[in-house]
């Protein structure tokens, strides 16, 4: 495994641990100004503007979402659920100039009210090198049973 391949999964799992322990403020500095989250229904699309999705968020969407988690105003954060997300089976995709596009697979397991549900996804990363760190320029999970009923997720992917 290459120095540049054990950075980047660094940064995913910082991610991930952020996410887990409700650190939104510092997950909304790992992105990039003009980066997107997005939760895509359709596995296969790429033309995520023009299509239907679970989240399509650029910077103020994200600071919205974040907003309502932390705010307890939405519905779904009543009993906030608990997550763990075990982001595994790294793939470099491309590299152009600072730009790095990382695949893994994720699952996320959540625990609300003594319901264990886990969500297995593939997930995309744009990455643009920072520094000693990363930008986050996009996002994309794509949740195996998104094409099916989903329960109440109240929480960041």
């Amino acid at each position: 495994m290459t120095a540049e391949l054990i950075n980047l999964v660094s940064f995913i799992n910082l991610e991930a641990d952020m996410l887990d322990f409700h650190e939104y403020d510092q997950w909304l500095d790992l992105w990039d100004e003009d980066g997107y989250y997005i939760v895509p229904i359709d596995g296969t699309t790429e033309d995520y503007a023009n299509t239907l999705n679970f989240a399509y968020d650029d910077a103020a969407m994200r600071r919205l979402r974040v907003q309502r988690l932390v705010s307890g105003e939405a519905v779904s954060t009543e009993t906030t659920a608990k997550t763990i997300r075990n982001p595994s089976r790294f793939r470099v995709l491309s590299t152009e100039g600072d730009v790095t596009t990382i695949r893994c697979a994720q699952i996320i397991n959540e625990n609300r009210h003594g319901n264990l549900r886990y969500y297995p996804a593939d997930v995309t990363y744009k990455l643009r090198r920072d520094g000693d760190s990363y930008r986050i320029l996009e996002k994309v999970i794509r949740l195996q049973n998104a094409d099916n009923h989903l329960a109440s997720i109240g929480y960041i992917l």
